[in-house]
Protein backbone atom coordinates (compact mmCIF):
# COMPACT_ATOMS: atom_id res chain seq x y z
CA UNK A 1 0.00 0.00 0.00
CA UNK A 2 1.36 3.57 -0.79
CA UNK A 3 0.36 4.97 2.30
CA UNK A 4 2.96 2.56 4.10
CA UNK A 5 5.69 3.13 1.72
CA UNK A 6 4.94 7.07 2.83
CA UNK A 7 5.48 7.06 6.39
CA UNK A 8 9.20 5.85 5.32
CA UNK A 9 10.27 8.86 3.06
CA UNK A 10 12.78 11.01 4.32
CA UNK A 11 13.82 12.56 0.99
CA UNK A 12 11.26 14.30 -1.51
CA UNK A 13 12.89 14.69 -5.42
CA UNK A 14 11.02 16.56 -7.54
CA UNK A 15 10.84 17.04 -11.51
CA UNK A 16 10.71 20.47 -12.18
CA UNK A 17 8.82 21.23 -15.66
CA UNK A 18 5.27 19.39 -15.76
CA UNK A 19 5.60 18.79 -11.66
CA UNK A 20 6.82 22.06 -10.14
CA UNK A 21 5.35 24.23 -13.33
CA UNK A 22 2.56 23.36 -15.77
CA UNK A 23 4.74 21.56 -18.28
CA UNK A 24 4.80 25.23 -20.28
CA UNK A 25 7.86 27.41 -20.88
CA UNK A 26 6.65 30.95 -21.97
CA UNK A 27 9.19 32.41 -24.08
CA UNK A 28 10.05 36.60 -23.51
CA UNK A 29 10.72 39.05 -25.96
CA UNK A 30 14.70 38.18 -25.47
CA UNK A 31 14.06 34.45 -26.40
CA UNK A 32 14.18 33.78 -22.12
CA UNK A 33 12.46 30.93 -21.14
CA UNK A 34 10.32 32.16 -18.35
CA UNK A 35 8.41 29.24 -15.64
CA UNK A 36 4.99 29.62 -13.71
CA UNK A 37 4.94 28.15 -10.28
CA UNK A 38 2.72 27.52 -7.99
CA UNK A 39 2.19 29.28 -5.06
CA UNK A 40 0.54 26.59 -2.97
CA UNK A 41 3.22 23.95 -4.33
CA UNK A 42 6.02 26.34 -2.98
CA UNK A 43 4.34 26.42 0.64
CA UNK A 44 4.10 22.58 0.16
CA UNK A 45 7.90 22.15 -0.29
CA UNK A 46 8.65 24.62 2.86
CA UNK A 47 6.27 22.81 4.87
CA UNK A 48 8.16 19.30 3.92
CA UNK A 49 11.32 20.59 4.82
CA UNK A 50 10.33 21.92 8.43
CA UNK A 51 8.62 18.92 9.16
CA UNK A 52 12.30 17.00 8.55
CA UNK A 53 12.13 15.84 4.65
CA UNK A 54 14.54 17.28 2.59
CA UNK A 55 13.78 18.19 -0.41
CA UNK A 56 15.62 18.16 -3.85
CA UNK A 57 14.84 19.11 -7.34
CA UNK A 58 15.80 17.33 -10.52
CA UNK A 59 15.24 18.95 -13.95
CA UNK A 60 16.33 18.08 -17.30
CA UNK A 61 16.80 21.41 -18.39
CA UNK A 62 19.27 24.67 -16.97
CA UNK A 63 17.96 27.88 -15.43
CA UNK A 64 18.58 30.46 -13.21
CA UNK A 65 14.86 30.48 -12.27
CA UNK A 66 15.26 26.62 -10.74
CA UNK A 67 17.88 27.83 -9.07
CA UNK A 68 16.18 30.66 -7.73
CA UNK A 69 13.06 29.27 -6.71
CA UNK A 70 15.02 26.56 -4.98
CA UNK A 71 16.57 29.13 -3.17
CA UNK A 72 14.00 30.35 -2.21
CA UNK A 73 12.55 27.68 -0.54
CA UNK A 74 15.67 26.44 0.87
CA UNK A 75 15.93 23.43 -1.38
CA UNK A 76 19.83 22.95 -1.10
CA UNK A 77 20.20 20.27 -3.43
CA UNK A 78 19.19 20.97 -7.48
CA UNK A 79 20.22 18.63 -10.51
CA UNK A 80 19.94 20.50 -13.69
CA UNK A 81 20.28 19.72 -17.06
CA UNK A 82 20.36 16.28 -16.48
CA UNK A 83 20.17 13.69 -19.36
CA UNK A 84 20.03 10.91 -17.05
CA UNK A 85 18.27 11.18 -13.74
CA UNK A 86 18.88 7.99 -12.62
CA UNK A 87 22.51 8.80 -12.05
CA UNK A 88 21.85 12.21 -10.02
CA UNK A 89 19.51 10.04 -8.35
CA UNK A 90 22.39 7.59 -7.15
CA UNK A 91 24.70 10.70 -6.01
CA UNK A 92 22.01 12.27 -3.85
CA UNK A 93 21.30 9.02 -2.26
CA UNK A 94 24.58 8.28 -1.51
CA UNK A 95 25.42 11.75 -0.31
CA UNK A 96 23.01 11.47 1.99
CA UNK A 97 23.02 7.42 3.21
CA UNK A 98 19.03 6.96 2.57
CA UNK A 99 18.13 3.86 0.73
CA UNK A 100 15.05 3.56 -1.67
CA UNK A 101 12.41 2.91 0.37
CA UNK A 102 13.05 6.05 2.53
CA UNK A 103 12.96 8.30 -0.82
CA UNK A 104 9.67 9.51 -2.91
CA UNK A 105 10.29 10.92 -6.42
CA UNK A 106 7.28 12.65 -8.30
CA UNK A 107 7.33 13.25 -12.08
CA UNK A 108 5.67 13.47 -15.26
CA UNK A 109 7.31 11.79 -18.37
CA UNK A 110 9.39 9.07 -19.77
CA UNK A 111 13.13 11.47 -18.32
CA UNK A 112 11.54 10.24 -15.22
CA UNK A 113 10.78 6.79 -15.30
CA UNK A 114 14.81 5.52 -14.33
CA UNK A 115 14.26 7.46 -10.96
CA UNK A 116 10.93 6.47 -10.55
CA UNK A 117 10.94 2.54 -11.01
CA UNK A 118 14.23 2.70 -8.01
CA UNK A 119 12.19 4.74 -5.32
CA UNK A 120 10.27 3.70 -2.15
CA UNK A 121 7.53 5.70 -3.44
CA UNK A 122 6.78 6.90 -7.10
CA UNK A 123 4.22 9.11 -7.95
CA UNK A 124 3.12 10.72 -11.03
CA UNK A 125 1.28 14.11 -11.25
CA UNK A 126 -2.05 13.91 -12.37
CA UNK A 127 -1.30 14.86 -15.98
CA UNK A 128 1.57 13.06 -16.30
CA UNK A 129 3.04 10.72 -19.31
CA UNK A 130 0.62 7.29 -19.29
CA UNK A 131 3.93 5.66 -19.21
CA UNK A 132 4.89 7.30 -16.06
CA UNK A 133 1.48 6.37 -14.24
CA UNK A 134 1.78 3.02 -15.00
CA UNK A 135 5.00 3.14 -12.71
CA UNK A 136 3.64 5.03 -9.87
CA UNK A 137 2.15 4.03 -7.07
CA UNK A 138 0.08 6.93 -6.44
CA UNK A 139 -1.41 9.56 -9.11
CA UNK A 140 -2.18 12.93 -7.95
CA UNK A 141 -5.48 14.21 -8.32
CA UNK A 142 -4.16 17.58 -9.50
CA UNK A 143 -1.75 17.99 -12.55
CA UNK A 144 1.58 19.11 -12.40
CA UNK A 145 2.03 23.11 -11.82
CA UNK A 146 -1.43 23.35 -10.06
CA UNK A 147 -1.08 21.69 -6.77
CA UNK A 148 0.17 18.25 -7.18
CA UNK A 149 3.52 19.53 -4.88
CA UNK A 150 1.08 20.27 -2.45
CA UNK A 151 -0.64 17.57 -2.42
CA UNK A 152 1.94 14.93 -2.13
CA UNK A 153 3.72 16.72 0.25
CA UNK A 154 0.13 16.52 2.78
CA UNK A 155 -0.11 12.98 1.93
CA UNK A 156 3.40 11.99 2.98
CA UNK A 157 2.88 14.49 6.10
CA UNK A 158 -0.45 12.66 7.29
CA UNK A 159 0.83 9.37 6.77
CA UNK A 160 3.48 10.31 9.24
CA UNK A 161 1.50 11.39 11.98
CA UNK A 162 2.87 15.21 11.26
CA UNK A 163 0.86 17.37 9.26
CA UNK A 164 -1.80 18.38 11.96
CA UNK A 165 1.25 19.49 14.29
CA UNK A 166 3.09 21.27 11.14
CA UNK A 167 -0.26 22.89 10.10
CA UNK A 168 -1.40 23.87 13.98
CA UNK A 169 1.99 24.78 14.95
CA UNK A 170 3.02 26.97 11.91
CA UNK A 171 -0.59 28.53 10.87
CA UNK A 172 -2.68 27.72 13.85
CA UNK A 173 -4.99 25.98 11.69
CA UNK A 174 -7.34 22.69 12.96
Amino acid sequence: MDRDRAQKIRLLILDVDGVQTDGGIYMGGRGDPLRRFDIRDGTGIYIAIEAGIRVAFMSGKSSRAIRKRAADLGVKDVFEGLRDKGEAYKKLKSKYGFSDEEVAFVGDDVIDLPVLRQVGLAIAVGDAAEEVQQVAHRVTVRPGGRGAVREVVEYILRAQGKWEEIVQGRYGLL
